[in-house]
């Protein structure tokens, strides 16, 4: 069961995330909270997964997401929001967010990427996907050639290819299955390779192997 927390400061938006979530028999959610108090809440629920607005009173979505990540075991968190613009990616991006949805998203899609980034994926909408490859993270980070290279051989040969498989947005249940490995020895190899190229988060590990040209897509 993949349990979930919806923080919006608006009531019917909260109400009709809930019912679409629910609608999946594997997801159920755990917290329905505007962003006052939103992080105890979370804290004490303990989700797989916050979908947080960005665009709330205060304290606003950023600052919740701040407050987030810095608790002892914090959940994964998806921005969900009306606004695709490359200010708001920039801002969740580097404070940890690791999935940024439109409001408008299909149904069907929203459900997948529940799953996703509950199971340890990232998913983005295609324009901020785009734009984290081509320019965002590199402005956020940046490194030189020389650089790249050589955070990237510091890594094992399997390490390189759980970052591949990391880049190209797959779960860990599906790195797993790809690489005939256990959910718990993927979890181990991305925390390997997130240490060793200095990387945050796996968003930034993405747009490293994306920058060196490990994906295809993309030139290094």
């Amino acid at each position: 069961m993949v349990r979930v927390a919806i923080v919006d400061d608006e009531a019917l938006v909260r109400m009709a995330l809930r019912q679409i979530l629910e609608s999946a028999a594997d997801i159920a959610v755990v917290v329905d909270s505007d962003s006052r108090d939103a992080v105890a809440a979370i804290e004490a629920a303990a989700p797989d997964l916050v979908l947080l607005d960005t665009v709330m009173p205060d304290p606003d979505g950023l600052t919740v997401l701040r407050q987030l990540r810095a608790l002892p075991e914090p959940p994964a968190v998806a921005m969900l929001t009306a606004f695709d613009t490359s200010a708001n990616i920039a801002a969740a991006m580097s404070a940890g967010a690791t999935g940024f949805l439109l409001k408008d998203t299909a149904v069907g899609t929203l459900i997948h990427a529940v799953r996703v980034l509950a199971s340890g994926g990232t998913v983005f909408t295609p324009t901020v996907s785009r734009a984290v490859v081509d320019g965002y993270l590199d402005k956020a980070r940046p490194t030189s050639p020389a650089e790249d290279v050589a955070a990237l051989a510091r890594l094992t040969d399997r390490e390189r290819e759980v970052l591949v498989l990391v880049a190209g947005g797959l779960p860990n249940a599906e790195i797993a299955e790809r690489l005939h490995i256990t959910v718990a020895t993927v979890k181990d190899h991305v925390r390997a390779t997130l240490r060793k190229v200095g990387a945050p988060n796996r968003v930034s590990a993405a747009v490293l192997a994306h920058r060196a040209g490990l994906v295809p897509g993309r030139p290094g």
